[in-house]
């Protein structure tokens, strides 16, 4: 009795941090080793939106720079935010990026996290990001912006 209650402890799989399955890569009954990977999962902590920065804006941000994120969701409400990675490579970029007009067509990804206190953002909402480029604007997010 004892080895079989080992071995349906054995069975169950425990995540390392909080999260949401995003991919079941193997099915109750399949086979497998220790090794290999069953479920994906998307971390809910820290949350953070993909954003996509035009080439002639490149240059007026950097990470660390504060930011607002507006949801449909949420009408009214601001989240504050921080921009946290910027790509080094464009996407979207034409095979032949030969004038200026069509450099205009490069776009960066940009990795903005998200201050969300009571956890109203979720996985996958569309939102919307804001960065103030104005000059009086706080260039960096303070540590404790995230605090209540």
């Amino acid at each position: 009795m004892a080895l079989a209650q080992r071995q349906l402890h054995d069975t169950t799989l425990i995540a390392p941090a909080d999260g949401v399955i995003q991919t079941r890569i193997l099915e109750v009954g399949d086979m497998t080793s220790p090794a290999a990977p069953v479920l994906t999962l998307a971390l809910n902590n820290p949350v953070w939106a993909r954003a996509y920065v035009p080439e002639t804006e490149l240059g007026r941000i950097a990470s660390g720079m504060r930011a607002d994120i507006l949801s449909d969701s949420f009408p009214g409400q601001r989240f504050k935010g921080w921009i946290g990675f910027i790509s080094p490579t464009a996407e979207f970029t034409p095979k032949s990026v030969q004038t200026t007009d069509l450099r205009t067509e490069l776009v960066y990804r940009v990795r903005v996290y998200a201050c969300n206190p009571r956890g109203r953002l979720r996985l996958g909402m569309p939102v919307t990001v804001q960065v103030p480029l104005h000059d009086n604007a706080p260039r960096a997010i303070p540590a404790h912006v995230c605090q209540n």
